[in-house]
C-alpha cells in the first residue's frame, strides 16, 4: 500500500462526488504499488469512471470477479437472484434423491399504470447502483482474504442426476453463474454450466472469470447461442435480462448511463422486452420441473407474472426488502417448490 495522506485522498474523492469516499480510498490505496500508479487510478475515478472499472474487479457474494471496461457491473441486489437459484437447485437435488430412494423400495410405475412503473424502475436502478458502494468495505476485506473464486468450482458432471444443468443467460461478467456454481460446489453439488451473452466484450470477460470452472461461455442472441443438446435439460436458468425502460435510461446515474453497455440496461418500452422473449422460449429448454429466475423491478413483477403464466410456467415472486431486490420465478410442470 502506498504511503499517502489518507484524509487528503478521501477529501479529493468526496469533492468529486464519491459518496463512499473512505471505502474507495482504501481500495485505491490497496491497488496502487507506487504513488504514480495511485495518481493514475485516482485521476480516472474522479473523472467519473466507475470504481469497478478502475480496480478491474468487483466483489459479488464474497467472490472477486473481474470486470472489464464496457461490461455490465453486477449489482449487489442481484445476489438475491443467485440465492434463490441456489435454493431451487438444492430442492431439485433433494427431489431427485427422494425419487431415487422411492424407486429402490417400490416397483417402477412410470414417470410421472406505465408512467408510474417507469419512475419506480428508474428509482430501483439508481438505488441498486448506489448499493455497489455500500459494500465497499466488504470488498476490501474479501480482496485480502480470497483467492480466485473460479478455482473452487467443480467440473461438470457426466450426465449424473446428482448434479445440476444450469444456464447463465445475459451473463455479462459471468458473476451470477460463477457464484451459483461455487456455492453449490461447496455443498458437494456439481454444476454443468453454460453462460451466454450477445456482447463479445462481455463474453471475453466471462470466459476469463469462468476459465477454471469448465463452463462453456458462448456468444449470441439469447437461446440461439446455446447448444441444441441443452433443450429440455436445463434445471436452472438464470437470466439477468435488462429491465430499465428505455425512457428511464437518461435518469440513471452517469456511472451506469455513460459507461455500461446500453444492451445490458435497456429493456424496451416497459423494460420487459427481453424478458418476454426469454419467457416464451424457456419451456422448450427447461427440464421437467426446471426453473427460470429473472430479476425485475418491483413495479414490473405483476406484468412479469402474467407473461410467465401465458407461456405455461407457474409463477412466483420473491423479494428482499433490505437489498431492494425482486426475483420472478417461472417453474415448468412437476417442479419442487423453491
Amino acid at each position: 500500500m502506498v504511503a499517502v495522506g489518507f484524509d487528503e485522498l478521501v477529501a479529493r474523492l468526496r469533492a468529486a462526488g464519491c459518496v463512499f469516499a473512505d471505502d474507495e480510498a482504501q481500495l485505491l490505496l490497496g491497488a496502487a504499488e507506487n504513488p504514480e500508479r495511485l495518481e493514475a487510478l485516482v485521476a480516472r475515478r474522479v473523472s467519473g469512471v466507475p470504481l469497478e472499472y478502475v480496480l478491474g474487479w468487483v466483489e459479488f457474494r464474497g467472490l472477486r470477479v473481474a470486470v472489464s471496461e464496457g461490461v455490465f457491473v453486477p449489482r449487489q441486489r442481484t445476489g438475491y437472484l443467485v440465492e434463490r437459484a441456489v435454493s431451487s437447485a438444492r430442492a431439485r437435488i433433494a427431489g431427485n434423491a427422494q425419487a431415487t430412494g422411492a424407486a429402490a423400495q417400490v416397483a417402477p410405475v412410470g414417470q410421472a399504470g406505465q408512467a408510474a412503473q417507469t419512475a419506480q424502475v428508474a428509482q430501483t436502478a439508481q438505488v441498486g447502483h448506489a448499493a455497489r458502494g455500500t459494500r465497499a468495505a466488504q470488498v476490501a476485506q474479501t480482496a485480502r482474504a480470497s483467492m480466485p473464486a473460479s478455482s473452487h468450482v467443480s467440473r461438470p458432471f457426466p450426465g449424473s442426476r446428482s448434479g445440476i444443468v444450469a444456464v447463465d443467460m445475459c451473463c455479462g461478467s459471468g458473476a451470477l453463474g460463477l457464484a451459483f456454481a461455487t456455492e453449490l460446489a461447496a455443498e458437494g453439488i456439481s454444476v454443468a454450466l453454460t453462460a451466454s451473452d450477445i456482447d463479445p466484450v462481455a463474453v471475453a470477460c466471462a470466459r476469463r472469470n469462468l476459465a477454471a470452472s469448465g463452463a462453456a461461455v458462448v456468444e449470441g442472441d439469447l437461446f440461439a447461442a446455446l447448444p441444441r443438446d441443452l433443450a429440455g435439460r436445463v434445471d436452472v436458468l438464470l437470466a439477468n435480462t435488462p429491465y430499465v425502460p428505455s425512457e428511464a435510461i437518461a435518469d440513471m446515474p452517469p456511472e451506469a448511463r455513460d459507461y455500461e453497455p446500453p444492451v445490458a440496461l435497456d429493456g424496451g418500452a416497459d423494460g420487459l422486452d427481453i424478458f418476454r422473449r426469454v419467457a416464451a422460449a424457456a419451456p422448450e429448454w427447461l427440464a421437467p420441473g426446471g426453473h427460470l429466475l429473472v430479476e425485475t423491478g418491483a413495479a414490473q413483477a405483476g406484468t412479469a407474472v402474467g407473461i410467465l403464466t401465458e407461456h405455461g410456467l407457474t409463477p412466483q415472486v420473491a423479494t428482499d426488502e433490505e437489498l431492494g431486490a425482486t426475483v420472478v420465478i417461472g417453474s415448468l410442470a412437476g417442479s419442487v417448490d423453491v
